[in-house]
């Protein structure tokens, strides 16, 4: 499994027609790529392609070199259910086909509305073996890709290779996706997949990234994937590990941040105590996190994201579930981890219209400048993203150069 700072030959992005909020930011990203590596989109549909075609038209995107695909199924987080790509000792492009579960949530759903428990699992089923399920192994003939099929459900944003046989991944996603599974089954999958030697299991992930919609001390709402390591610890190059951090001094100073303090802690002790593929210890940077971003979100029976966003109380388990009328506070899965590393470019999301002060974004910037010294560094507000429980990494993924092209 390359690492991602390797040579690439597409990023690849997806499209929904359900988030023009996304737009923006898509756009501006496909902006700060251009002249660095080929682009693909893939959409639904040929009617979808069109409108994204107009689209990022219209959001002033040369579309001329960009690649078109209708790929039946993609919505938008390509780098979740979208292909991961490999490439062998002969240069030859491969592609894995991980298994589906619209990350856990259809467990969640059971535990959310046990009156539906039975149909919902006839309803998991249906999902596995649906639409999205087989974006990747299509991603994979659409690049004459050779497809490996593994029965391990992941999302590709949960897991972090450095391209020398290391592989770091989240326990709290993991274990939740599949229940089934033993820890060492897991290991094995991962190393007959992805030709990993070593997996580093990390225990959670941001608390912004908490599992589905989840209410925090009855106040604070986050949507998530329940902890993708693409939000907190990141590769940059086979020894270096960037992990998100907060100082002991800040700790306090919200909720969020002596939750996060405590996760990372944790992280941190476990990083220390791994090795890479030589038996050396990792060099751990710790990366600030952005100001703590919030909104106010209003408790209705009617869910919408206009102007004041408002959400049924039945999106929460029947312990968390608020009363209509309750004004809470929405926190944003906000980062500087997910980024994208490209060929000579790195995008990164910026988070100073947010709050976040400039001094904190400068010292990021000092950060991925010494460690990827050869990229340009492109700021982007994703912001709308981090709101739906995603970002920058999320939104592509990335297809690696091959000596055969």
């Amino acid at each position: 499994m390359p690492a991602q700072w390797e040579p690439q030959e597409a990023i690849w992005f997806g499209w929904v027609k359900y988030r023009p909020q996304f737009y923006p930011a898509v756009a501006e990203m496909i902006k700060g790529l251009e002249g660095h590596v080929n682009i693909k989109l893939a959409a639904d549909s040929d009617s979808l392609v069109n409108v994204a075609k107009q689209t990022l038209i219209d959001l002033g995107v040369n579309i001329s070199t960009i690649e078109f695909h209708v790929i039946p199924g993609e919505e938008y987080w390509i780098r979740d259910h979208g292909a991961t790509f490999l490439v062998n000792r002969l240069g030859e492009l491969a592609a894995v086909d991980f298994d589906w579960n619209e990350y856990g949530s259809l467990d969640w759903w059971q535990l959310r509305e046990p009156q539906d428990a039975d149909s919902i699992v006839v309803w998991k089923q249906q999902l596995m073996k649906g639409r999205r399920s087989k974006v990747d192994s299509l991603m994979g003939v659409a690049t004459n890709a050779k497809i490996i099929k593994s029965n391990l459900v992941i999302e590709g944003g949960s897991i972090e290779s450095n391209g020398k046989g290391v592989l770091i991944q989240s326990e709290a996603v993991t274990l939740q996706r599949n229940p089934e599974w033993s820890r060492e089954e897991i290991e094995a999958e991962y190393k007959r997949v992805l030709n990993v030697d070593k997996v580093i299991w990390l225990k959670q992930g941001l608390a912004e990234d908490e599992h589905m919609w989840h209410l925090h001390n009855r106040k604070y709402v986050t949507i998530g994937t329940g902890g993708h390591t693409d939000e907190f610890v990141r590769f940059a190059d086979a020894n270096t590990i960037l992990l998100a951090w907060v100082d002991e001094a800040e700790k306090d100073k919200h909720l969020f941040s002596r939750l996060n303090y405590e996760r990372m802690s944790e992280n941190l002790k476990i990083l220390e105590a791994a090795t890479d593929q030589d038996g050396k210890p990792f060099r751990i940077i710790k990366v600030p996190l952005p100001t703590v971003t919030e909104r106010p979100i209003v408790v209705s029976e009617e869910e919408s994201d206009s102007i004041v966003f408002r959400i049924p109380p039945t999106s929460f388990l029947p312990e968390e579930r608020p009363a209509i009328g309750d004004t809470l506070i929405q926190v944003s899965a906000s980062s500087y981890l997910n980024f994208l590393v490209s060929n000579g470019v790195l995008l990164s999301a910026t988070y100073t219209q947010q709050g976040t002060p400039p001094e904190i974004e400068e010292k990021v910037r000092g950060i991925l400048e010494e460690v990827f010294p050869d990229r340009k560094i492109v700021w982007i507000n994703a912001i709308e993203q981090n709101w739906n429980g995603g970002g920058i990494h999320c939104s592509t993924q990335q297809q690696p150069s091959v000596q055969n092209n």
